[in-house]
């Protein structure tokens, strides 16, 4: 899958939660990451039986000192130059940033071309489901830092302090968050019915689309923010690896709905991971930031 040697770094470092039951943060990233070849460090920020969303449930969040020390091991362990990327998502609480961060920074200094995945778990359309606090940390901590950061609509909407209710306005957001690529979940769709990931960089701006499913289990995003992450580390061109990541988190998604499941089935659907057959519509828009740095 990659054409660089065998020698060259491939691991992910991926920090986010952890639950028993579930295919939701480190289960969901994990899975997809390993599936399509990628070794993974896994570092769980908080430990639950499983997804809130079911019900409230035991929360075990390590002690923050006990945290920084686990991340500080991390990065002066013997086996740094295997990283290739860092991704994180979930936190359970705001102090938890700056150890990622500074984790980034050695994954960084050691191999420079490794990227940093941020997404910013913080809330949807209900709100924030973090304390504002944490939401801050990631919103003022880690999105700068970050090559590529994958929220979700609501949570592009809560860092950017106003609703965006169409593409033009999440365009907007976009182009101003800070990273240098964007992919936000759950964007508004130009085909009735639908919804989309939308991705803004240097020089381009794609929406791919799907139908909406009602009731979608969580863990969407999760796997988003890995598959793409995992199409990109495999050299696929952004254009390609939105399309294909796409299509393989609706086609996981669809087949799990239709099983009547309450959590994404990423076992029973790992093939749709590698080769999903799911059409998803493509479309370039208009960049709103070409002319002006041109």
């Amino acid at each position: 899958m990659n054409a660089e040697g065998t020698d060259a770094p491939r691991a992910v470092i991926v920090i986010s939660s952890h639950v028993a039951r579930g295919s939701v943060g480190n289960r969901a990233a994990v899975f997809a990451l390993e599936t399509l070849g990628f070794p993974v460090w896994a570092v769980p920020t908080v430990i639950l039986p499983w997804h809130p969303g079911h019900s409230r449930a035991t929360r075990i969040v390590p002690p923050l000192d006990q945290f920084k020390a686990l991340m500080a091991d991390l990065e002066h362990a013997p086996w740094l130059g295997e990283v290739r990327a860092v991704l994180s998502g979930y936190l359970g609480e705001a102090g938890q940033a700056e150890a990622v961060a500074s984790l980034v920074a050695a994954v960084k200094a050691k191999t420079p071309g490794a990227l940093y995945v941020c997404d910013p778990v913080m809330g949807d359309s209900g709100g924030l489901y973090v304390p504002e606090r944490t939401a801050i940390a990631m919103r003022d901590r880690l999105m700068p830092i970050a090559d590529i950061a994958t929220p979700n609509r609501y949570e592009l909407e809560w860092m950017a302090g106003a609703p965006l209710p169409d593409i033009k306005s999440v365009t907007a957001a976009a182009l101003h968050a800070g990273p240098s690529t964007m992919l936000v979940t759950s964007a508004p769709s130009m085909m009735a019915g639908g919804t989309g990931n939308f991705l803004l960089d240097g020089s381009q701006a794609l929406l791919a689309e799907h139908r909406v499913i009602e009731k979608p289990p969580n863990g969407l995003g999760d796997l988003t923010a890995a598959v793409y992450l995992a199409r990109i580390l495999a050299g696929q061109p952004p254009v390609k690896a939105l399309q294909s990541t796409t299509a393989a988190v609706y086609e996981i998604l669809a087949r799990t709905a239709k099983r009547g499941g309450d959590e994404l089935q990423l076992e029973t659907d790992a093939q749709s991971l590698s080769h999903p057959m799911a059409m998803v519509q493509l479309r370039h828009l208009l960049h709103p930031g070409r002319d002006k740095r041109a």
